[in-house]
Parts: C-alpha cells; sequence; structure tokens
C-alpha cells in the first residue's frame, strides 16, 4: 500500500474561479489543505483572510490563512466549505470525505463513493 491521490475539482464561490488539482488524501487531517499558489489561482488574497491555528504531524502548532467559501467536488459529489492554506501539495482531509460521503479504497489506492450510498450521499446527524 501507499499513497493515494485523487483529483479534486475547487471552486471560489465569491469569484467563481476554479480548477482541478491532484489532492494527497490525508485520512488523518481535518480539512481541505491548499497550497498558496493554488489559492491565489482561485482568486484569494491570503493576507486579508481569516487565520486558522493547526497542529501538524510533527506536533508544532502553526497559524495559516483559510479560505472560503470553497467548494470541493469530486465523484459527482461536493462540498461547501473552508480551506487552509499549507503545505507545497494539496490535501483532502476528511470533514471533506466524510462529508461526501467518500471512502478510500487502500488497496487500490483511491477514493470512491461510499458502496452503500453509490448515488447520493448520506451523511450522520447523529
Amino acid at each position: 500500500m501507499g499513497l493515494t491521490y485523487a483529483n479534486v475539482h475547487l471552486t471560489n464561490l465569491f469569484d467563481k474561479l476554479s480548477m482541478e488539482v491532484n489532492a494527497l488524501v490525508g485520512t488523518g487531517a481535518t480539512f481541505m489543505c491548499v497550497t498558496e499558489e493554488v489559492a491565489t489561482q482561485l482568486g484569494f488574497d491570503i493576507t486579508e483572510v481569516t487565520q486558522q491555528v493547526v497542529t501538524l504531524a510533527d506536533g508544532h502548532q502553526r497559524k495559516v490563512p483559510k479560505i472560503a467559501p470553497i467548494e470541493i467536488r469530486m465523484l459527482g459529489r461536493s462540498y461547501v466549505t473552508e480551506a487552509v492554506v499549507l503545505g507545497n501539495e494539496c490535501l483532502l482531509g476528511v470533514l471533506p470525505l466524510e462529508a461526501m460521503d467518500l471512502i478510500v479504497d487502500p488497496r487500490a489506492q483511491q477514493v470512491i463513493a461510499n458502496p452503500q450510498h453509490p448515488n447520493y450521499p448520506v451523511a450522520m446527524a447523529k
């Protein structure tokens, strides 16, 4: 088994600028993370957005820009949320995965629609 990547379509819902990125899928990460370059290409000025404190894999905390509203779309499903600006590659965290009812197939190294709900996402409300 190795790393799983997925093509994700991102849209800045204010400016309607959008792009597709190949994101690392990280089930240990919380948010969608985008690079500074991606945030800029989507039309966000990261000097004028709110900040989010995040804990990095090494345990250190850092305050990073948070962009919103951003729509994440993949496999015919979408989720409107915020993303943090961090790192040198995009990272798809567990919140968007859960909201779109997607699961990671580690053997095939791909993200798939939840087989229990193949036609539309179902979210837990309890």
